[in-house]
Parts: C-alpha cells; sequence; structure tokens
C-alpha cells in the first residue's frame, strides 16, 4: 500500500481527478506487475509515502491503462511522474535510491 488516505492504484479515470484536484504534490508511479525494477522500487516509494505526508503517492499499471501510458509516452518503466497543479514537474525513470527520489520530490515542495 502506498498511501497514508486512500487507494494505491488508481485508473485512468481516477487519475485526472486526482492530479487536478488534489491540494498536494502527486507522485504517480507507472509500473508493471511483471516488471522487475518496478517491485524493487516498490518498497521505496511505500517508505516515501509513509515520511512523505505532504505528499500524494499513487500507482498506474501500464499494461492496464495503455492510453494513459501512451499520453504521457511512457516507454521505460518504473516512470515516476511528478504532478503539481495537475502539470507534470519532473520525470524519474528508473530505479533509484531513496534518497534521490525524496530529494527530487523535495525541489517542488
Amino acid at each position: 500500500m502506498y498511501n497514508n488516505d486512500s487507494e494505491t492504484e488508481i485508473t485512468e479515470k481516477e487519475f485526472s481527478d486526482l492530479i487536478n484536484n488534489s491540494h498536494k504534490l502527486v507522485v504517480v508511479d507507472f509500473f508493471a506487475e511483471w516488471c522487475m525494477p518496478c517491485l524493487m522500487i516498490a518498497p521505496i516509494i511505500e517508505e516515501l509515502a509513509e515520511k512523505m505526508k505532504e505528499v500524494k503517492f499513487t500507482r498506474i499499471n501500464v499494461d492496464d491503462n495503455k492510453n494513459l501510458a501512451g499520453k504521457y509516452n511512457i516507454s521505460s518503466i518504473p516512470c515516476l511522474i511528478i504532478f503539481k497543479n495537475g502539470e507534470e514537474v519532473k520525470r524519474i525513470i528508473g530505479s533509484q535510491t531513496s534518497e534521490i527520489i525524496e530529494e527530487k520530490i523535495k525541489n517542488y515542495f
């Protein structure tokens, strides 16, 4: 489970609502269940979600949400996209350490 206040994995329908109506910084983890680096980064994102209560963390399965993955040109996973006020502000591609991800997120507070 990724977050402090709601469901972890969302669908394309819920996505637009979340990024456009959230008063928080939103970090979306684009992943696939078969992706080993995605599985490796999941505990890091869980840890950050517990630590960074001011940020909303959620997940999008690229296999189940192909239109959304296409819209955001997701060509490598894991891919974390940071949204602020409904706009993409940063993209983190590949497996990274907790410290690097946290530092990149904090740049947008």
